[in-house]
């Protein structure tokens, strides 16, 4: 296909291929010489076919301009010794990156949102503080740094894990493969994971080791990382980099790292846990938490390699005794009191008990509660209760005998408030073990599950032999009704699954919604029909039926998470009561602060405002102290170090002091500092933070004090803070209950913003299939800039975003082809044309550049990046390139094509601030940097002539389709047989006639009137259409005598009407458009007949009436024009000379 262009656009199209890192090959084609003469030697064309230019010159260009940044401290924020009118000043902050490893596009795309938005605050005049710092504390470190520790010791220096990886490999046999490698392969379109077999069957963990060589660090330095506080002088610093080359406008005096590695942050983090502990905000307890085994400490979302925002569930265990004499396997149970043990939410309904559940094939144990009582239950379940000071030997859960379902399916139990002394142990094959205890009790009245299993135990005789289930364990038991809830009777259970016309226990999805249908409404609106709380509404009756349960010893508490945890150290979770340090979230008075803190901000979204609102609802007591890791020692209990959540929520007000105190040492080590860590007693942070009273004897000066006081005060409150939304059920929400307990309400954050995950290339960023990009790996591939262009691009809501390889290939493209145009429009700017904007295309252009200013800035403020992209950038350029085109032989005017490029430069700089520094520069010759620069002035947009020319541009293209329709005439003959109508070239069409009607009148005007007059602009909605038929019978056309063969046109129209308010708004029950049609057309002739290649247009007025009998004849056969739908005509000149009348000829020369 390149054969057929012509050359210029032959070299185009090889042109636009070059800038992708893909291979390319000449092609064989009748240009070869020309290709060939034009790019050999260019640095366009490298060895292979493979060119990097366009992004090298953005790199080189990146390297430039931080230069020049760097050398002139442009991120450098100080403080004002006045305070800031609103506006004047913008603090931004970012949640600190854990320093386990590498920035990612993860962090660069919520970073981004901070970027951008400070960017824009510095443009427009704001004095800006971003500051960024290193989160170091908690486990995961502490994790990976035993856990090389250990493959040392186990594997040697540097280990060798082949052997026992072939080891474990020989286990398995080519005959033994594993059933879904013999069946089939990964599909060819998806990454598939490389890991060893010992990895595979390790459940997926990787060495640590390996791990670390994939930083691309050399066997020769991993040892060094054995030490967890050589992770904090690795990797904060090369983070620092890789965000200097993104161009992050930090000032990084401010910088730190956490953890007592940093004395002075450490001093901080002291001070914050006093005081919320003398406030009563922090306090000791025995409770429930997800906990980790295997690190010994409770294991906080921060710590979770999965199951993040799990929190315990707490349940009812019920124990149903097993009623002697034991035999089988039980028989060594003998003197013990014997229970099977069933978690239950519903403690209310036991009365209903018509026998107990168990899995045939599944495993259990009997587990030593005490001395006396023993518990059949699953190991897991075992394993939780043992942390729960539920077994003989705490965090030992003791199996006396292992046992199968089949053990106990039979079993005779006695059960707490059931009306049946006796019941059995059955089989239910849908029983989970991996949630409650594996035992359940079975109400068939109320739980549809229930129901149906036993439906189908009674009712299936062969089910029953199967598991050996004789008739008297089934046969007797009936429903027995305990609980009436409205609609669905007192068995509830019964009427709702056949009404779902459910046929057994295996209708799953059934099942699942008769359980919707029932539960919720049986526990608000159901009434107890039994008991001692009879008559009682079941949410009453529910926690009195507990508390008799537990006292009576009848049952005990349990606790589990609420879904699956796995810690950074590998092992499954499991809840444990724990006595800890607790910040009391939650507590009403702290929490009605916490409500009106939230209540002031900016939020941006619904669904963050909604996340903020649940998280208060329900977040209570949180476990602040852990006893393994790196971190802040608690002050006054220093076996425990403050976990990772909680040394995270105030230190955005360390910030504003932390340069005055490191002296631009991240980990407060400078010499040169004037303050020692010791000298920072809880009086001097309450001087500068809580309006305390000035420290005696401090040995601070007390100009340094002051100092410190007015940067906080400066700085203070916030303005943005921005994050993923995973963290609003913990870190955001934390961050506005400190505030609130430790600073007064002036200093209350002002404004947090939210986002989602992000994908790359529509897919799930991911280590182990391979899509997955660093930031530095991001930069080297694509540039600073047009990484920055990709992810402003990627989305602005809080669903998932997509950052596209192609769209970060495109502005490389885009970025470096603006700048070539710039260069060549300056080096010819003698040819352009001088003076003021004077014709249409200039007034249009001008306006064009005043709308992209005024909707840059609203999507800026409104941090909706990708639409600031659009505005001004996308659609900013696709003006400039209308206007060169309009401007025709006459030629751009040149003040509009430096004001174009002044404002397109400004408005993309907080997005590539790169390239708009080069440009500002380097073309412009402009003084200073862009990046500060100032917001581009412009006056208010003109609408209507944007209206006007969107009419001008959608006609143009309306008349070119209806040209081109005409001049290749119809596709097919008569008998489907494709034909060629192409028109001799001396017989084209050549003049084009436009009729224009400007306003509606007769029945038109009155049915459009109608339609105003019965259109609710707050419900955006018309009125009934019988409504609108009367109004058009009361109104004039409606007295007409002939008002019945009006009316069959007026319907149609009305309902054309109507659905084009639906489509464009209001404006399309204008009498008239606000512009003069005639007068544009007329202005932009040139334009129409270049655009459609002419000899002569000529628009007329539909309200003169000097047309000859030729054109009245022609003009009938048309669909009359309306305002903003001219009629067009092409004619050929002798059909035109036919048709016009001789005073039009002369007038057009013809």
């Amino acid at each position: 296909s390149l054969n057929l262009l012509p050359l210029a656009r032959w070299d185009a199209v090889i042109r636009r291929a070059l800038w992708a890192p893909v291979r390319v090959s000449i092609p064989n084609s009748p240009y070869s010489w020309y290709w060939r003469l034009r790019f050999s030697g260019s640095s366009e064309m490298a060895e292979g076919g493979r060119s990097f230019a366009r992004r090298d010159l953005l790199l080189k260009i990146q390297a430039e301009v931080q230069k020049r940044w760097e050398e002139s401290d442009v991120f450098r924020a100080e403080a004002s010794s006045q305070s800031p009118e609103l506006g004047e000043k913008f603090f931004g902050n970012f949640p600190y990156p854990y320093m386990n490893g590498s920035l990612h596009l993860g962090h660069a795309f919520s970073l981004s949102k901070l970027e951008f938005a400070a960017a824009y605050h510095r443009l427009r005049g704001s004095n800006v503080l971003l500051p960024f710092a290193f989160h170091c504390t908690g486990m995961p470190i502490k994790a990976s740094a035993d856990k090389i520790k250990r493959e040392i010791e186990r594997f040697g220096n540097p280990p060798v894990f082949s052997t026992v990886e072939e080891e474990e490999g020989d286990e398995q046999t080519d005959e033994g493969k594993p059933e879904e490698e013999s069946v089939g392969q990964n599909p060819p379109d998806k990454f598939k994971s490389k890991r060893s077999k010992a990895a595979a069957k390790s459940g997926g963990d990787k060495f640590q080791w390996d791990i670390m060589k994939s930083f691309g660090l050399p066997d020769s330095e991993i040892a060094k990382f054995s030490d967890p506080y050589h992770w904090l002088t690795h990797f904060p610093p090369l983070a620092m980099e890789d965000l200097k080359a993104f161009g992050l406008g930090c000032d990084w005096r401010r910088s730190f790292i956490t953890t007592d590695m940093n004395p002075y942050y450490d001093s901080f983090v002291r001070w914050q846990m006093r005081k919320l502990k003398n406030a009563g905000k922090i306090v000791k307890d025995m409770r429930y938490t997800i906990y980790s085994p295997l690190d010994g400490q409770p294991c906080a979302d921060h710590d979770r390699a999965s199951g993040e925002g799990v929190q315990p569930q707490e349940y009812t265990l019920i124990k149903m005794e097993v009623i002697p004499p034991f035999t089988g396997k039980l028989k060594t149970l003998e003197g013990r009191k014997v229970f099977l043990a069933a978690a239950t939410l519903r403690p209310e309904t036991m009365y209903g008990q018509t026998n107990s559940w168990v899995l045939p094939d599944g495993k259990y144990g009997a587990f030593e509660i005490n001395e006396t009582d023993v518990f059949i239950i699953t190991r897991r379940a075992a394993v939780n209760l043992a942390y729960q000071k539920l077994s003989k030997v705490d965090e030992k859960p003791t199996c006396l005998v292992e046992l199968t379902g089949h053990d106990l399916i039979g079993l005779p139990l006695k059960s707490p408030l059931s009306f049946n002394k006796i019941i059995y142990a059955l089989p239910m094959l849908t029983i989970l073990t991996d949630k409650g205890t594996g035992i359940v009790t079975s109400v068939p009245s109320d739980a549809p599950d229930d129901y149906m299993a036993l439906h189908d135990l009674k009712s299936k005789p062969a089910l029953r032999a199967k598991f050996g289930v004789k008739d008297e364990w089934v046969l007797p038991f009936e429903v027995i009704p305990i609980i009436n809830i409205p609609e669905f009777g007192d068995k509830s259970a019964e009427k709702v699954c056949t009404d779902l016309k459910i046929k057994s226990q295996n209708d799953k999805d059934k099942l699942a919604e008769a359980k919707r249908l029932t539960y919720l409404k049986g526990f608000t609106e159901g009434t107890m029909l039994v008991g001692d709380f009879k008559d009682k509404k079941v949410q009453e009756a529910k926690p009195l039926i507990r508390n008799i349960l537990l006292k009576t010893g009848q049952a005990v508490m349990y606790s589990e998470p609420e879904k699956k945890v796995m810690s950074r150290s590998g092992d499954e979770c499991v809840v444990a009561l724990t006595d800890q340090w607790y910040i009391t979230y939650g507590e009403d008075e702290w929490k009605a602060k916490a409500e009106e803190c939230l209540a002031g901000m900016e939020l941006y979204y619904d669904e963050a405002r909604h996340g903020f609102e649940h998280t208060l609802s329900w977040l209570t007591q949180w476990a602040c102290s852990r006893s393994f890791g790196l971190g802040t020692r608690l002050p006054w209990d220093e076996q425990f170090l403050v976990e990772s959540l909680s040394d995270s929520t105030l230190y955005m007000a360390y910030y504003t002091i932390s340069h005055l105190l490191q002296h631009g040492d991240m980990y407060g080590k400078a010499e040169s500092a004037q303050v020692r860590p010791e000298q920072l007693t809880d009086e001097v942070w309450d001087y500068i933070f809580s309006d305390g009273e000035i420290p005696n004897n401090s040995g601070i000066p007390s100009a340094l004090l002051d100092k410190m006081k007015q940067e906080f005060r400066y700085w203070y409150p916030f303005d943005l803070r921005v994050s993923g939304k995973d963290l609003i059920q913990n870190h955001l929400t934390f961050c506005i209950y400190n505030h609130t307990a430790l600073l007064p309400k002036k200093f209350w954050p002002r404004s947090f913003r939210c986002n989602g995950h992000i994908m790359l290339n529509s897919e799930k960023m991911s280590k182990s299939t391979g899509n997955f990009r660093t930031l530095r790996q991001a930069i080297e591939e694509f540039s600073a800039d047009a990484t920055r262009f990709a992810l402003a691009d990627a989305g602005d809501g809080m669903d998932d975003a997509n950052f596209v390889f192609e769209t970060a290939n495109a502005a490389i493209l885009r970025l470096t082809k603006e700048i070539t145009w710039m260069e060549e429009v300056l080096a010819a700017e003698s040819l352009l044309r001088e003076g003021p904007a004077s014709c249409y295309a200039d007034h249009v252009f001008d306006n064009e550049i005043n709308i992209a200013i005024k909707l840059t800035e609203q999507s800026y403020k409104s941090m909706l990046f990708r639409e600031a992209l659009k505005t001004g950038f996308y659609d900013l350029q696709a003006a400039r390139d209308e206007y060169r085109f309009s401007c025709s032989a006459g030629g751009m005017n040149r003040a509009l094509v430096w004001r174009f490029m002044d404002v397109q430069t400004r408005l993309i700089s907080p997005i590539c601030p790169h390239y708009a520094e080069h440009v500002w520069k380097a073309l412009l010759k402009k003084d200073g940097f862009v990046i500060n620069s100032g917001w581009p002035v412009g006056e208010a947009p003109n609408l209507t002539l944007k209206r006007a020319n969107r009419y001008l541009q959608d006609l143009i293209v309306s008349m070119r389709k209806l040209l081109q329709k005409q001049v290749s005439g119809p596709k097919k003959a008569k008998k489907g047989i494709q034909v060629a109508q192409t028109i001799a070239e001396e017989n084209k069409p050549t003049v084009g006639l436009m009729f224009v009607t400007e306003q509606y009148e007769g029945w038109k005007e009155e049915c459009l009137k109608v339609l105003q007059n019965n259109y609710d602009k707050d419900r955006r909605a018309f009125a009934a259409d019988q409504q609108i038929l009367e109004a058009l019978k009361a109104s004039p056309i409606g007295q007409a005598t002939n008002f019945k063969e009006i009316q069959k046109q007026c319907m149609p129209f009305l309902k054309f009407k109507k659905d084009e308010v639906l489509a464009v708004g209001l404006q399309a029950l204008d009498l008239k458009l606000p512009f003069n049609e005639i007068e544009v057309l007329q202005e932009n002739i040139e334009l129409i007949k270049r655009q459609l290649s002419l000899e002569h247009v000529e628009v007329f007025s539909m309200s003169d009436n000097n047309f000859t009998p030729r054109m009245e004849s022609l003009l009938q056969k048309m669909v009359p024009p309306s305002p903003g739908n001219p009629v067009t005509i092409f004619l050929r000149k002798s059909e035109f000379q036919q048709h016009m009348n001789r005073e039009i000829l002369e007038k057009l020369e013809i």
